[in-house]
């Protein structure tokens, strides 16, 4: 899934860059894995990998957080790379640089491979940040309940299945959605506009985007 065509991402302005550092940090709070760097044209999408299904048959779904940024120079760069590498990168920017030069080493991850369409989106309504941060917090303090203090991956897995499978609303958007909004800084005091075609789910905002596929079993 990679194609290394550029050395470096040239930004419009450097707090693009700065923004791709915030949202790297946290994505790699939640899971110390992979960014997928994916230019065409002067547009950079940044994808990361906040759930996703670990073990045969678990109703995990796989959610996706999605940031665009406008490029100074066109690119046709796809690549996945560590959220570490970047980030060593984007601790050595200054304030105002807008250069971010792309680790040479990918890495392979299967979420890359499952693509959210980009076509034959339907508006399905809003959901206020204010019910996605309340469902959100939630989830959090339940799997906090269930799980113990030195728990199994099998465990937590199962955990976190139960409390992000589950449908948030009439909509069968899963709660999983609500938890990588609020972890990925994409809430405000505002709207998320809610898309659905097929399988997938897209909750949109100012901030960013979060990708859910419902489903059961690996990708």
């Amino acid at each position: 899934m990679s194609d290394l065509l550029t050395s470096s991402f040239r930004f419009a302005d450097s707090q693009d860059l700065a923004d791709l550092k915030t949202f790297a940090a946290r994505a790699k709070a939640i899971d110390d894995g992979a960014i997928r760097l994916q230019a065409a044209g002067s547009v950079l999408a940044a994808y990361v990998c906040v759930l996703r299904p670990r073990l045969l048959g678990e109703s995990t779904p796989t959610i996706l957080g999605l940031r665009t940024m406008a490029l100074a120079e066109p690119s046709a760069t796809d690549a996945t790379v560590a959220l570490s590498a970047v980030l060593d990168r984007l601790a050595r920017a200054g304030g105002d640089d807008t250069e971010l030069p792309v680790p040479p080493s990918t890495v392979t991850e299967s979420w890359t491979g499952v693509g959210a369409p980009r076509s034959g989106w339907e508006l399905v309504g809003t959901r206020t940040d204010a019910a996605l941060r309340k469902a959100a917090e939630a989830g959090i303090a339940e799997v906090a309940g269930i799980v113990p203090d030195k728990p199994g991956a099998l465990i937590v897995n199962n955990a976190r299945a139960a409390v992000w499978g589950r449908e948030l609303d009439e909509s069968g958007l899963p709660a999983g959605a609500a938890f990588a909004a609020l972890a990925l800084g994409f809430l405000a005091d505002g709207d998320q506009k809610l898309y659905r075609t097929g399988r997938w789910f897209r909750l949109t905002g100012p901030r960013g985007h979060v990708l859910a596929r419902t489903g059961t079993g690996l990708l």
